[in-house]
């Protein structure tokens, strides 16, 4: 049997890394090996990557060093950048720029960046449909990991850019999931209108990314939009009802209301859903739910999510 290819997992033990890792170790015969990166290298999550087969190696995003040390020897490169740790657009812009200096220092064959839109290209910033935040972006998460694109590229790393949809698992960990309203009822806010949501499992994430470096190929240079399901509001309130064995009623209210909510990140997730709104035929176009499905056979529909993960949704 030939030597497996080492893929270097940035953030192994989050959302989009996990999944990554998982997904390789669950596919002996795609022919990887998992290098875990992360900062903490005792926790939980990384001890049980380990025992599943990983090689957990010690990384920070803030050492360049590091990222060169961790990305030797290895063939590729997952790289992931997580905003809402600092919510800083200039942290995130320098972590990205590290990661492409390591990548292009190691050699590596193929570099997938977890990327999204730069919504300035569509929204400038002196336009006013949608408020200007920290001074120059519109929609600061976006619009930093699309500026960052231009690191791979200027370094000459042979990368996938991956687009990215609404992580359905933010129903259970980021308060995006139904709230009980005073009267009892339980509403899914959404500043959607009728427009349709591209959704996904964030483990599918993972998955969808093996299926790109199976194929490095086909897919180095390219940008590659992923999605489980396009919904709206009212569908995915419809699907929740269904799963929760309880009615929620989509509540779509204006993005300037939901930017008004006051929680940490209110503004820019608000700018967000709405450039989501105002772009939908773009937004839905870029993700594809038939090729997400070739990356992925395994891919799962909301109902499918539901069916797993309803009851760990805190729904009071």
């Amino acid at each position: 049997m030939s030597e497996r290819k080492i893929i270097a997992v940035v953030g192994a033990t989050g959302a989009q890394g996990g999944g990554l890792a998982r997904a390789i170790l669950d596919h002996p015969e795609a022919g990887f090996g998992v290098r875990a990166l992360t900062r903490k290298t005792g926790s939980d999550q990384a001890r049980e990557l380990q025992q599943l087969g990983a090689d957990v190696v010690a990384a920070d995003l803030d050492d360049r060093a590091s990222l060169e040390a961790a990305f030797a020897g290895a063939d590729a490169a997952f790289c992931v950048t997580n905003f809402w740790e600092h919510f800083s657009p200039e942290k995130e812009l320098q972590q990205a720029e590290n990661l492409a200096a390591a990548a292009a220092a190691a050699r590596l064959r193929h570099v997938i960046w977890s990327t999204l839109e730069d919504t300035r290209r569509w929204v400038p910033l002196d336009d006013p449909r949608l408020p200007t935040l920290m001074d120059r972006y519109k929609v600061p998460h976006f619009d930093a990991k699309g500026e960052a694109n231009r690191f791979f590229i200027d370094a000459g790393v042979p990368a996938t850019f991956l687009l990215t949809s609404f992580y359905w698992d933010n129903l259970i960990y980021f308060g995006s999931g139904p709230n009980r309203a005073p009267d009892g009822m339980l509403h899914l806010t959404l500043p959607m209108g009728d427009a349709r949501l591209p959704g996904i499992a964030a483990a599918d994430i993972g998955r969808c990314a093996l299926g790109i470096f199976r194929a490095p190929e086909r897919y180095r240079g390219e940008t590659v939009g992923i999605a489980g399901e396009h919904l709206t509001g009212g569908e995915m309130a419809q699907a929740l009802s269904l799963a929760l064995g309880e009615v929620v009623l989509y509540n779509a209210i204006s993005p300037a209301e939901y930017r008004a909510l006051g929680f940490p990140g209110a503004a820019d997730l608000g700018n967000m859903f709405q450039f989501k709104r105002d772009f939908n035929d773009y937004f839905c176009g870029t993700r594809s739910i038939e090729h997400s499905r070739e990356l992925n056979p395994d891919l799962q529909t909301f109902e499918g999510w539901l069916a797993d993960h309803a009851g760990e949704i805190p729904l009071e």
